[in-house]
């Protein structure tokens, strides 16, 4: 639902709220964990990001979800989906894949369960974006795929837009809105880890604003934590995959964790 030009989500029976890392389009295998493997049952389960939304046709999502609504109804589980970069933006428009028990969330979606208020802010920056251009260049010209699908949704192993975006205007209806005490992003504030640049300095090397971007990115988190820090939110939590690690600490006052692949964490 659409409140004061925020998209929330209200799920009042959830008994608990599970939060996943990457998972790179394993969605039968998450649906196997949560539902069959760790038999959670009346669960919310978000995923920080890089979830495989836009690699195939749309009917693959739809039909994914056909597969596992059996096992969800049956559980009474949901699944939402925070954009991470290996995600297409168009599913993540609220309307493109939306189903009572999984659900791509829009950027500044605001999610309640089990008395929580939780803000999802997706997006980050794909390091190996431009091995990933060329390849899906190699891919069309090999197959001759048609860049406009029945559906309107292209597919691609890249989106140019699939950086973080601080929302003033969100920002502005949150506050009067909601009091946020957890936060669920895909890439994290500059001070959090990955801090090293171990690995980045062979991309940069042939992406020359590779770094540049990379900083802009976390600044985007930096200037979301002030503003949440400005309103007075009482954040506690903030949760985040996109690094492909484990690594949790306190930082003023706000636990962070990020979440390695596949890596489920109880929050409540």
């Amino acid at each position: 639902m659409d409140n004061n030009n925020v998209f929330s989500l209200i799920y009042p029976e959830a008994k608990s709220v599970v939060i996943s890392g990457d998972i790179h389009g394993d969605f039968n295998e998450l649906v196997f964990k949560l539902c069959i493997q760790y038999q959670m049952t009346d669960t919310l389960l978000v995923v920080a990001g890089d979830c495989g939304f836009g690699f195939e046709k749309k009917e693959y999502y739809e039909q994914m979800l056909k597969r596992n609504a059996k096992r969800l109804n049956e559980a009474n589980n949901w699944i939402v989906f925070v954009r991470g970069n290996h995600d297409n933006p168009a599913y993540f428009d609220g309307i493109t894949f939306k189903h009572k028990r999984m659900m791509c969330a829009p950027d500044y979606t605001v999610l309640q369960a089990c008395n929580h208020t939780i803000l999802c802010v997706g997006g980050g920056i794909s390091i190996d974006r431009k091995v990933r251009m060329e390849a899906w260049d190699k891919k069309k010209a090999k197959h001759g795929f048609d860049s406009n699908p029945n559906d309107g949704i292209p597919r691609a192993y890249y989106w140019s837009d699939e950086i973080p975006i601080y929302d003033k205007k969100k920002m502005d209806a949150i506050r009067s809105t909601y009091n946020v005490d957890t936060v669920i992003t895909h890439t994290a504030p500059s001070y959090c880890e990955l801090q090293t640049k171990d690995g980045l300095t062979r991309w940069a090397a042939d992406d020359s604003t590779l770094m540049t971007d990379i900083q802009a990115e976390r600044a985007t988190m930096d200037q979301l934590l002030k503003r949440l820090q400005a309103d007075h939110h009482p954040v506690s939590h903030w949760y985040y995959g996109h690094f492909h690690q484990s690594w949790h600490s306190s930082i003023d006052g706000i636990l962070y964790r990020m979440l390695d692949i596949k890596e489920l964490c109880m929050v409540y």
